[in-house]
């Protein structure tokens, strides 16, 4: 016969599958986590010398291989034990070759300094390498290889896809320095005209009202003079629009001009500039002319620097652009954006390819579906593109869209770099 289980019975039964279940869980992430180091050679914990470095061992012989880079430039310092003894550092030979990524390989020489030897050249960054340290002590000649990773992560091919990481190589180009100016449209003062009565008289018909398109030489209106009652027409002096009307039929010519006629046909284009950007305009100068809603753009140069400040500090620049199609109408805002200089650097990246690691401008180079960090120093900026001093060859492919993804799968492992 059976019975059920009491209360009392099935706590400790609950308690127990719990416990077995959430340990089950912990392991299953801990497997998935291992499994997503993307090849980080770092991952088991590795023994460490006395001042923090990578301890390698033969026998009772021991080197502790550090970086140094406190207010200097990064260098290689090795400390020697023996039976876990210090060991004068004039009493050991050794030289080591570092292995980049993409075959770059730099040889490291040492002398002697305090309780240590230190290397001779400076360990560049990024410091990621495969290490080959050979030494010589008491007529033993040792050998030790191993891998050092930093800002380098693996990824397949199916992920980059999916994700549009997009690259590039390096190389020679053209930096274009622009300004931005905002400004307004304004018809040209000289193309426009009010047509006047050359006699006083009464209007007797008026043949156009704003907005009207004019031809040289059309009738505008006919005046009858108020002098011999006779009556003649008053003609356009040009093409244009007429924009402004003055008079009515009956009224009287002496009271001002009948109407005003505009030739939109081409515009000014007034600029208000800082005088921080006057130092570089001049005129000549390529000019780009796009309208409020940046859809409708046409291409000019400076035609005029106005010798003259506004009282709020504002200096004028000009230019003249075509508008047989009427769509740059006075009043419309504008902004231009004014080529200044430029100038042909040997290797330059995309902007949008820059990222921070370790407080450092880098981009992340690609060797098959390896990427690993370029520290750079960066000269002058287009806003596209931005000129590399230091830390990347030309010829290199970087990922020049969508580069913050490799920047988050690289952190991942960055946090186990020693220096």
């Amino acid at each position: 016969m059976t019975y059920p289980l009491s209360t009392l019975q099935l706590k400790p039964l609950l308690v127990f599958l719990s416990s077995l279940f959430i340990t089950i869980l912990l392991f299953s992430n801990i497997s998935v986590a291992s499994g997503d180091d993307h090849g980080n050679h770092d991952a088991l914990e590795e023994t460490r010398g006395p001042h923090g470095g990578k301890l390698l061992q033969k026998g009772e012989f021991e080197i502790e291989i550090t970086l140094y880079e406190a207010g200097i430039p990064p260098e290689m310092r090795i400390y020697a034990y023996q039976s876990g003894k210090a060991i004068a550092p004039n009493k050991v030979d050794l030289d080591v070759q570092l292995t980049r990524l993409g075959g770059e390989q730099n040889k490291l020489t040492f002398t002697p300094e305090k309780d240590y030897l230190v290397s001779q050249q400076v360990v560049t960054e990024p410091h990621s390498f495969v290490v080959n340290v050979n030494a010589t002590y008491q007529q033993q000649k040792l050998q030790w290889q191993y891998e050092s990773f930093e800002g380098r992560t693996q990824i397949s091919k199916r992920l980059l896809a999916l994700s549009d990481v997009q690259t590039q190589k390096s190389g020679p180009h053209q930096l274009i320095f622009t300004e931005q100016l905002f400004g307004i449209v304004e018809p040209i003062t000289h193309h426009i005209f009010n047509v006047n009565a050359p006699y006083t008289g009464i209007v007797d018909k008026l043949y156009v009202g704003i907005g009207d398109q004019v031809k040289k030489g059309q009738i505008i209106a006919n005046i009858i003079n108020s002098d011999t009652l006779s009556l003649y027409h008053v003609k356009s002096p040009a093409n244009g629009q007429v924009t402004e009307q003055f008079l009515n039929k009956g009224d009287h010519t002496g009271n001002g001009p009948i109407v005003r006629i505009s030739d939109l046909s081409s515009v000014w284009i007034d600029l208000s500039a800082f005088p921080s950007q006057m130092d570089k305009l001049k005129v000549g100068l390529p000019v780009k002319v796009l309208d409020d809603h940046n859809e409708d753009k046409i291409n000019t140069e400076i035609s005029y620097i106005s010798p003259l400040m506004t009282g709020g500090h504002i200096a004028r620049a000009r230019a003249v652009i075509d508008n047989t199609q009427g769509h740059w109408r006075p009043g419309m805002h504008i902004k231009a954006e004014i080529e200044t200089a430029t100038k042909t650097v040997p290797i330059a990246v995309n902007v949008q390819a820059i990222q921070t690691f370790r407080g450092h401008p880098v981009v992340f180079a690609k060797y098959g579906n390896i990427f690993e960090v370029r520290m750079l120093k960066l000269g002058e900026s287009d806003g596209q593109y931005v000129e590399v001093l230091d830390g990347l060859d030309a010829g290199v492919e970087y990922v020049s869209k969508n580069s913050f993804l490799i920047k988050a799968d690289i952190q991942k492992n960055a946090a186990k770099h020693q220096h």
